[in-house]
């Protein structure tokens, strides 16, 4: 199998600019994920691997192999769309089969690779089905193995559970993970919804809306260690708050405006890092302690007062003001077997957190 390697790719759209200049290189044999809000130019990518777009500058790359001007048919890519794009006249058998009939592949091998794929998708029992009988879920399944059927190098998935259900979406996200491994085939998956990213890459790039990639690393990289108040606030919650830089040998400072000194541990990189500048600096819901009473243990503690409480079945969201009026928020799991302390609406509270849970933003 093939990775991709996009080398200063530009595109217009009508005379604007979507993508400019933009590297990417996603290896061979790894499940992929662009992520980014809507208009961030993720899908513009796919089409352009695939060959539906041409670019208006740079080179796209198949393993050794420059693709940017070789015919869509040529492409050993193939695509799996957010509508599926099934043909709705023809049954299972006949809408997976349609692509090695029109390379005249012969009959009694199209038979035996469609039975092969089929079974691959637990769909053997549906073969003679027509696509209206099938669930959502199902006919998902029938269009990827319409294109895996074609051994493609490449696959590409253009938000292709975005009309499933959350309860299906899960399941078949699992299939999916199970599939690319099973494979080996390139899996390039273009999502904005965080949880599908984080469930299916090795990797993963964060687009912005100028259609910039901000951030790539695999997803506890970039859940862990955001470098942007982008990334850390569009990958999962984060509380990110402002202050000036005080540097000492082992550790950081941040000073907060109306609220106190808070210590950060500093990051490998740190040439950016300026003594007396402003900073961000972004802490996870989940990694702030919170309680009514003293705690010791912490590096850094704050009091405020709870202004909304979300139960949300495995946690409970809490937004606390704090004395600036900052607003924090504060995920704490919901322990079915240990009694927990019993936090409402104004009650006063301790917030505690550790400087390794404090991550310093560059931009």
């Amino acid at each position: 199998m093939s990775g991709i390697r996009l080398e200063r790719v530009s595109k217009r759209y009508h005379g604007e600019l979507v993508i400019e200049n933009l590297s990417l290189t996603i290896k061979s044999g790894e499940f992929f994920a662009l992520l980014g809000p809507s208009g961030s130019g993720k899908t513009t990518i796919l089409r352009l691997i695939a060959g539906f777009e041409s670019v208006d500058s740079g080179r796209i790359f198949l393993g050794d192999q420059d693709i940017t001007h070789t015919p869509i048919n040529e492409r050993r890519i193939n695509t799996v769309f957010q509508n599926y794009a099934l043909f709705p006249h023809l049954n299972v058998f006949d809408n997976v089969a349609y692509s090695q009939r029109i390379r005249n592949v012969p009959k009694n091998i199209i038979e035996q690779k469609v039975i092969k794929t089929l079974k691959t998708f637990h769909l053997e029992k549906y073969i003679y089905k027509a696509i209206h009988q099938l669930s959502g879920g199902q006919q998902q399944r029938v269009a990827l193995a319409r294109a895996i059927i074609n051994e493609p190098e490449v696959l590409l998935l253009d938000e292709p559970l975005a009309a499933l259900d959350m309860n299906l979406r899960e399941r078949v996200l699992v299939e999916l993970v199970e599939l690319q491994s099973t494979l080996k085939t390139t899996f390039i998956y273009v999502t904005h919804d965080q949880f599908e990213a984080l469930t299916v890459a090795d990797r993963m790039a964060i687009m912005n809306e100028n259609g910039e990639i901000e951030q790539i690393g695999t997803p506890k990289e970039i859940y862990e260690f955001p470098i942007s108040s982008f990334v850390a606030s569009f990958v999962g919650t984060s509380n990110v708050i402002q202050g000036s830089l005080e540097l000492a040998a082992n550790v950081a400072r941040v000073v907060v405006q109306g609220l106190d000194v808070f210590e950060a541990a500093l990051p490998k990189q740190r040439d950016w890092l300026v003594q007396g500048g402003k900073i961000l600096m972004s802490i996870r819901p989940e990694k702030i302690e919170i309680s009514k009473k003293p705690l010791e243990g912490f590096a850094n503690h704050i009091i405020g007062t709870v202004k909304a409480i979300v139960y949300n079945g495995r946690s409970t969201s809490y937004r606390v003001r704090l004395p600036n009026d900052m607003m924090i928020q504060v995920f704490e799991q919901n322990e079915e077997h240990f009694p927990q302390e019993v936090i409402d609406y104004e009650d006063q509270v301790h917030l505690y957190w550790q400087k390794e849970n404090v991550i310093l933003l560059e931009k």
